[in-house]
């Protein structure tokens, strides 16, 4: 095509698709969307949002979106009906949906291949009635990244260590704060809204947190001339949307996974850039000797949460069977205790 008459007619098809999409969508059913993101209206999961509204024109429904600072707001606005669906983290998603909600379970997805094969699984049809919970259904799935633990001290690199060090726990997760006692540390009760201001302020000693907070939440502060981002993954998190059924069309939530999971590279790169924007030397490597005793602590930790109802059993007996696909010389994989 000539440049010019290019040039002339791009906007033109721009604007008519935009005009077609608006007079198409406002014969749709009209649903509110509330979405968590902690930078606000600008912020990266807004941003794929708003993207995910207009791909569910297609789906049948005119979205209206809501963006929330406050996550347990938009939890709650959920509960209450004022919220149609809601993108939450999967921390939070577990009180809606307890399988999903446990692949943000301490150690059980050991890094990014991991969580690529288990989210693929995941947008399967096949695993569409474990989506369903009661009145809700688990409408999509995408990486929040790997959490680290972010320390103002960077000499604590052993468990023994965080022996009476302050550690933040989401006061919305109790499993958080009963696997702190275990390593003998102290618990301190936080939110998603300020558990970066206590971390920077000194309140806390210790956080976990996914690189995409470093900046956002400035935890450089925290970190200051002595701390570490401590380089092994104990947890990768996801942020999942997170529907009433009844409120959509049928079909609506697998044509939401399925086009989450077509995001799933896009939401990694933003995960990427994030990790590479942390100063280098913040970065605190363990000895690899010491690695498989962690996964061994955490495995236990999990085997005793499920015990106690925080975890999904089923969950955790798919994200084992991840691990031994993947390393099947894993001796977990042999274990009487197996997952």
């Amino acid at each position: 095509m000539n440049t010019l008459l290019k040039t002339f007619l791009t906007p033109i098809a721009a604007g008519a698709m935009a005009l077609s999409t608006t007079a198409f969508s406002a014969d749709l059913p009209k649903r509110t969307l509330c979405v968590w993101d902690i930078v606000g209206k600008s912020g990266p999961v807004a941003s794929q949002m708003e993207d995910y509204r207009l791909n569910a024109i297609k789906w049948g429904v005119d979205l209206e979106l809501k963006v929330y600072t406050d996550e347990k707001i938009a939890a709650e606005d959920l509960k209450s009906g004022a919220c149609d669906a809601a993108g939450i983290t999967g921390l939070r998603a577990r009180e809606f949906n307890s399988f999903t909600g446990t692949l943000d379970s301490i150690g059980s997805i050991p890094d990014g291949d991991h969580m690529k094969v288990v989210l693929q699984y995941l947008a399967d049809p096949k695993l569409a009635k474990l989506m369903v919970s009661g009145e809700y259904e688990i409408a999509g799935i995408l990486p929040g990244g790997s959490g680290y633990l972010f320390s103002n001290d960077r000499t604590i690199d052993t468990v023994a260590e965080l022996a009476g060090k302050k550690m933040a726990a989401m006061d919305f997760d109790k499993a958080q704060a009963i696997m702190i006692e275990s390593v003998g540390a102290s618990p301190v009760s936080v939110s998603l809204t300020n558990f970066g201001s206590m971390f920077n302020n000194g309140s806390v000693d210790i956080i976990a947190a996914p690189a995409v907070a470093y900046n956002a939440l400035e935890l450089y502060k925290g970190l200051g001339d002595n701390g570490a981002v401590v380089n092994f993954a104990i947890i990768q998190l996801t942020a999942q949307i997170v529907a009433r059924h009844n409120r959509f069309p049928e079909g609506f939530g697998q044509n939401s996974r399925a086009y989450a999971w077509s995001q799933y590279s896009k939401a990694m790169e933003v995960v990427n850039a994030a990790e590479k924007s942390i100063k280098p030397s913040y970065w605190l490597d363990l000895p690899e000797k010491d690695k498989e005793g962690y996964m061994e602590m955490f495995r236990q930790s999990r085997l005793t949460l499920r015990d106690q109802g925080l975890y999904d059993g089923k969950m955790l007996s798919f994200l084992s069977k991840v691990r031994c696909q993947k390393d099947p010389a894993l001796a977990e994989c042999t274990a009487k205790d197996r997952e």
